[in-house]
């Protein structure tokens, strides 16, 4: 055969190879998150993106967005269900405007320890699961932060203390709370707590002690009461569509990633607890316990709460509080 002849055949040859053999390409997912890198959240968001890229060998690749650079914290959920971003991290109480089931974990006295928080997960879960459903929406995992305490410039001794107090109120039921104490509440996003005292929009704040060695809380407040009021949660969840896109066994890689990171997340949330509490410390931020009339008084404002809660709840937060009754019971 003439050599221009061979070359041609070989040719023909290696570009029908070419096209019988499949081009691959990898989901590319983003997931936006308004928590910065330093936070434990988004690092252990970052290293289950990580876990599914090397689990599924680059068949998805997820970029996650820290710090609501991507997109702000409210439109977070919005933009996953339209399906503008594929996976999204948000504090899950922010939506008990759609339910007040996404408030149950910000209901004080109803977890008071990491295992009881763990149970009301579990018990939660399920409904939870079946609302983002009905959104197109599917939770992935969910970690707390740890339990959330009163920060102020002065030591909290009395709940008369709150009166006419401007206190950083991230969701509604904190509003609630503090607004049962005789503070006013005032909405501030994480980012934002060092210029909101600063310029004396706020003088106090309730959060956990992880927000307030993130936020160098000693420069702006003294004090920290360790009152142990709720274990609030962020929950990491995907457009059901983009999940579905997926082959089963990435779709199962995504599963068992989401598993480890909330065991992980959980065991990060307790180091995070314990590290924090030292940094306050170091610092020259006083920690006290709520003791005496003051437990009272944070208790009974607690319990207006939930009751309040129930009864906007209904049906739903008596199948959900009967069965964390029982985990709890059985713990």
């Amino acid at each position: 055969m003439p050599t221009r002849l061979f070359s041609l055949a070989a040719l023909a040859t290696v570009g029908a190879m070419a096209v019988s053999v499949p081009t691959f390409a990898a989901e590319q997912w983003n997931l936006a998150t308004p928590y910065g890198d330093a936070s434990f959240h988004t690092q252990n968001t970052k290293q289950f993106a990580e876990d599914v890229r090397q689990a599924t060998d680059g068949e998805v690749d997820i970029t996650v967005h820290g710090g609501g650079s991507l997109i702000g914290h409210a439109e977070i959920k919005p933009s996953v269900r339209r399906g503008t971003v594929q996976a999204g991290e948000i504090f899950l109480s922010t939506l008990s405007n759609e339910s007040p089931i996404y408030e149950v974990d910000t209901l004080p006295g109803l977890a008071n320890s990491y295992e009881d928080a763990y149970a009301l997960w579990q018990a939660s879960k399920p409904i939870i699961t079946r609302m983002f459903a009905k959104e197109g929406l599917m939770p992935l995992y969910s970690v707390p932060w740890p339990s959330q305490g009163i920060y102020t410039d002065f030591e909290l001794t009395d709940a008369s203390q709150f009166q006419g107090l401007r206190v950083r109120a991230p969701n509604i039921n904190t509003q609630r709370f503090v607004e049962n104490l005789g503070g006013n509440p005032t909405e501030t996003e994480e980012a934002d707590i060092p210029t909101a005292f600063s310029t004396g929009r706020v003088d106090a704040m309730i959060t956990s002690v992880s927000t307030g060695k993130a936020m160098s809380a000693w420069d702006y407040v003294s004090n920290f009461s360790d009152a142990n009021l709720w274990f609030p949660k962020n929950i990491v969840f995907v457009n059901k569509r983009a999940f579905d896109r997926l082959d089963e066994s990435a779709q199962q890689a995504v599963l068992d990633a989401a598993a480890q990171a909330e065991s992980r997340g959980w065991q990060m949330s307790r180091d995070d607890r314990a590290a924090s509490v030292e940094a306050l410390k170091e610092h020259g931020v006083t920690i006290t316990e709520p003791q005496g009339e003051l437990q009272a008084q944070l208790q009974a404002a607690g319990n207006e709460l939930f009751e309040s809660w129930q009864e906007r709840a209904g049906e739903q937060a008596e199948q959900l509080v009967s069965d964390y009754r029982k985990r709890q019971a059985a713990q």
